[in-house]
């Protein structure tokens, strides 16, 4: 096997694909990246197992053939050649041995065995649906931070992405809870998805998407089982196993008749929160809520720090009500709320809330709240 590569063309493939593979493996081919070359395209593979992320680059192929090779070590390698530069991949008789060429620099790899390296992409996917990368990128930017990463509730510890009938129509909805926090966002069901199983698709899963899409600006072609799904955009597949458990009736939790209404301006609540937050202590992070008409209170007493108070205004006709949350729990639900007010639906002060953007209906968000 031997081809030519521009440096930045490999070094963009092997960030994409190097991630997912563990700093730390039992089993060393897990440690590697595959690389085969044929008809002037090179394809690289990396998995842990559980996810496989593979992606195509062009390259000039002097001859084909396939081979594995230490998939940190290469992608430090790569980096560290001047931009601009061509890298050349060679192995020769020594299927042992990998060499890595670039102006007056010669490495010299191990490899291990291609056949070897395992394959997660066998088996067929029931539903296949096409998504627009911006609005995957919303429905995981706007529930990731609410996914658990209790081990022992494995079944939370991902996002739950499943079709529902919302107001008559048929909705994708993507769920993400921890027991504290509930963050629930619905995007129009696209063509395929009909029918599909409800799926937990894991935290480091979502992750990896997140950034490989991060500029993406075409279609993401998601397929996916019972078991397993695939997003296919670009020259980028990415291929994960699923979370083998029930996700929790979550609408249950979702309170329904709050009748106290709380809307203040997102952005001063938020550094209201921010500042009053900055003598809580680092376990419980409280903050008060002293709501009357027309004026919300926030403050926090800690006995080992000190206090602090803030006044802001706010839309509220309801009876006064005092109520703790979570100061870092607020600032992650109101960093997704896109217009200028934030809606608080209230009961009373040991009940959840729901927290919803005055200007979109396709989130809602629920807090449970704490005593103060």
């Amino acid at each position: 096997m031997r081809f030519t590569i521009e440096r930045t063309s490999i070094f963009k493939a092997l960030n994409h694909v190097q991630s997912v593979v563990e700093r730390r493996n039992t089993i060393p081919i897990l440690s590697n990246v595959l690389i085969q070359a044929a008809e002037g395209t090179i394809s690289l593979t990396a998995t842990d197992l559980d996810i496989e992320v593979i992606e195509r680059v062009a390259a000039d192929v002097a001859q084909g053939g396939s081979t594995t090779a230490p998939a940190h070590t290469l992608y430090d390698i790569v980096r560290k050649f001047p931009e601009g530069s061509q890298v050349e991949i060679e192995q020769g008789p020594d299927e042992n041995r990998l060499t890595v060429r670039s102006g007056r620099s010669r490495f010299t790899l191990q490899a291990l065995p291609p056949e070897d390296f395992p394959d997660l992409s066998i088996g067929d996917m029931t539903h296949e649906f096409v998504v627009a990368a911006g609005v995957l990128k919303q429905l995981i930017e706007k529930t990731r931070f609410a996914i658990s990463t209790e081990e022992t509730r494995y079944y939370l510890n991902g996002i739950y992405l499943h079709e529902v009938t919302a107001d008559g129509s048929p909705m994708l909805r993507a769920v993400a809870t921890d027991g504290h926090r509930l963050a629930q966002v619905q995007v129009p069901s696209p063509e395929g998805a009909q029918g599909m199983p409800g799926v937990i698709v894991p935290r480091k899963t979502v992750l990896e998407l997140h950034r490989l899409i991060e500029d993406a600006t075409g279609d993401v072609r998601t397929s996916l089982s019972e078991s397993k799904i695939r997003f296919r955009f670009g020259d980028i597949t990415l291929t994960s196993k699923l979370i083998d458990g029930t996700f929790p009736d979550y609408e249950r939790v979702i309170p329904r008749d709050n009748d106290r209404v709380l809307e203040v301006d997102t952005k001063l609540f938020a550094q209201a929160v921010d500042r009053v937050s900055t003598v809580s202590s680092d376990k419980g992070r409280a903050v008060k809520l002293n709501i009357v008409p027309d004026k919300l209170t926030l403050s926090v007493n800690n006995p080992e720090s000190g206090s602090a108070v803030e006044e802001l205004a706010a839309s509220y006709q309801s009876e006064p009500l005092d109520i703790g949350f979570n100061a870092r729990y607020l600032l992650d639900i109101t960093a997704q709320l896109e217009s200028d007010s934030a809606c608080f639906y209230l009961a009373d002060s040991g009940s959840p809330t729901v927290v919803r953007d005055k200007d979109d209906d396709t989130a809602l968000y629920v807090l449970m709240p704490m005593r103060v």
